[in-house]
């Protein structure tokens, strides 16, 4: 019952958030100078088709009957209407919202792989070789600049070894000649679903190189958390009483400290994911990647504050579900978090 009302109390504070950026985004919108009805009557328009396009717009009614009617877009998931292409900004949201979850995912997975198993060796060799190399590779990772580290993987595995593609999200021949059919959005899972092993090989390949861009920073975080909560842990006296009992190193460290540390790990989770979402707008432009990071920059360029909302929106939902998912996660696994 303490579970439900803590599940209970997270949802709500989560709501908060979500209609808390839902205004602070029509505030921002609205002290931003532009001229909306102009974008939306196209390239050089006379007075009279500005003035068609305000009353469509409906951008002379009263400020608190515009916002009404922009909570309720956002709320049923329309999201009204691109003023540059006059597109529903919905679907277009079908179309690039799985590109950036997909690179959000892996990056995210790919982050854990590597940042969680190099705390743990940088933990139970501290103060060595081992320990000082991690650590220096994960500032390394922390500190580089993505487009820095995107230009050298792409210098490195596409343009000097030429065994990764060096942008898109497949290659010209299976998007022309064999193209796959989207069904969830995700390529990976897609091309299983439709039992495409070339188009799955070719998927991946395009996915390598963005998402370790993107995992750089969060695998250098995850191995300093993993690396702080590991220490702590093998210093208890469960560790001490598992090494008298002739135990191998490798099954104490990860079938007995690790658990003990997966707090910190569930927190890199979600810092992965935050980071993902949000760091994907620089990448994708890098990388050519048809996700939402591409097509809010470009509405950020055309000032289409329809399309900025909408993806603000959308992400945010995207980060507070994993957040709250997080939270219930860590509520479960350790009996140190408080539900009251």
């Amino acid at each position: 019952m303490e579970l439900l009302r803590y599940i209970l109390r997270r949802t709500v504070l989560s709501t908060f958030v979500v209609v808390g950026v839902t205004f602070l985004v029509f505030v921002v919108a609205q002290v931003v100078p532009s001229d909306p009805a102009a974008l939306y009557a196209g390239p050089r328009p006379t007075a009279e088709q500005i003035e068609k396009a305000r009353q469509e717009l409906n951008l002379d009614a009263p400020l608190i009957q515009r916002f009404a009617g922009f909570a309720r877009a956002m709320a049923s998931g329309e999201f009204g209407v691109s003023y540059k292409s006059r597109r529903l900004i919905a679907e277009d949201l079908r179309a690039y919202l799985p590109a950036t979850l997909e690179l959000a995912v892996f990056s995210t997975g790919l982050a854990l792989l590597i940042g969680i198993p190099l705390g743990v060796v940088a933990a139970a060799r501290q103060g060595k070789w081992a320990d000082r190399l991690g650590s220096l590779g994960a500032i390394a990772a922390v500190a580089m600049p993505t487009f820095f580290l995107a230009m050298i993987l792409q210098l490195v595995f596409a343009q000097w070894l030429g065994i990764l593609p060096l942008s898109g999200r497949l290659s010209r021949e299976i998007s022309i000649s064999a193209p796959l059919q989207m069904i969830t959005g995700f390529n990976l899972i897609d091309a299983l679903l439709a039992g495409r092993l070339d188009a799955f090989g070719d998927a991946l390949k395009h996915l390598i190189l963005p998402a370790l861009t993107l995992a750089s920073y969060p695998a250098g975080v995850a191995m300093r958390l993993t690396r702080s909560a590991m220490i702590e842990i093998l210093e208890r006296r469960h560790v001490t009483a598992a090494r008298a009992l002739g135990l191998s190193e490798l099954r104490i460290l990860f079938g007995h400290a690790l658990p003990n540390a997966m707090g910190p790990a569930l927190t890199v989770i979600g810092l992965s994911f935050a980071y993902a979402l949000t760091g994907a707008v620089l990448v994708e432009i890098i990388f050519a990647w048809p996700g939402l990071g591409r097509y809010v920059s470009e509405a950020v360029l055309a000032k289409d504050f329809p399309v900025i909302a909408a993806v603000t929106i959308v992400v945010t939902i995207c980060y507070v579900v994993m957040n709250l998912v997080i939270d219930i996660a860590q509520a479960l696994v350790d009996p140190r978090v408080a539900l009251s």
